[in-house]
């Protein structure tokens, strides 16, 4: 088996931490979506949006460890811009959930729609297929399974264009309110940028196991 993590400890570090991180992306994801089920509980939405914040901060902590242990590793496994990239872009995600959370209860958003929840079921699902390709990077045998995923990764962007598209069109025709229009345009907007940024890390691992397989 050609392992890209066979030889030094500190590259087997870097894997951990990505691993650690694209766990974290899920969770966000998951807490989302919970947060979503459980909208109509207004005194819940707050401890929603804290531990949404919690995971974050502890995504924002693996980012830094991986950045100080590629300045402070001479052979990492594989590009160092290509690391910096993945863990980077893999913190965007994080940073849209989070901001999606806060901007429901912010924007003073009282009812959602059936396209928010739709949207973030789809979050949720590039966020589990990014996981399941981070976790296979530690081994170029996985490649063919890897590039797999990307592709998924790539279709459910594409799905969420649509959805977002066809959501924004219907606010337009339909919501009478400009605020509440408003509003869900921007939510709407949140969650299509997340999955475009669980396409962009889909982009960077296609680099990596390209470059290395």
């Amino acid at each position: 088996m050609r392992l890209l993590s066979v030889l030094m400890p500190r590259e087997r570090q870097f894997f951990t931490l990505f691993n650690n991180h694209a766990s974290l992306v899920v969770q966000g994801a998951a807490a989302l979506v919970e947060m979503l089920a459980d909208y109509s509980n207004d005194g819940r939405r707050d401890a929603y949006v804290a531990k949404i914040q919690g995971i974050e901060s502890a995504a924002d902590d693996v980012t830094h460890q991986t950045v100080a242990l590629m300045h402070n590793t001479f052979v990492t496994p594989f590009d160092r811009d290509q690391i910096n990239k993945l863990i980077q872009r893999m913190d965007d995600i994080l940073d849209l959930i989070q901001d999606t959370a806060e901007s429901l209860t912010l924007y003073d958003v009282h009812v959602l729609t059936p396209e928010v929840s739709h949207l973030a079921d789809l979050v949720q699902v590039c966020c589990r297929r990014v996981e399941s390709a981070v976790t296979q990077l530690s081994s170029m045998d996985n490649g063919p399974a890897i590039l797999t995923i990307c592709q998924e990764i790539d279709a459910l962007e594409t799905d969420a264009d649509r959805v977002t598209q066809a959501a924004i069109s219907k606010l337009f025709r339909q919501e009478q309110d400009v605020r509440q229009l408003m509003k869900l345009k921007a939510v709407y907007e949140l969650l299509e940028l997340t999955t475009d940024k669980c396409q962009d890390v889909a982009l960077v691992i296609e680099g990596v196991v390209l470059e290395n397989g």
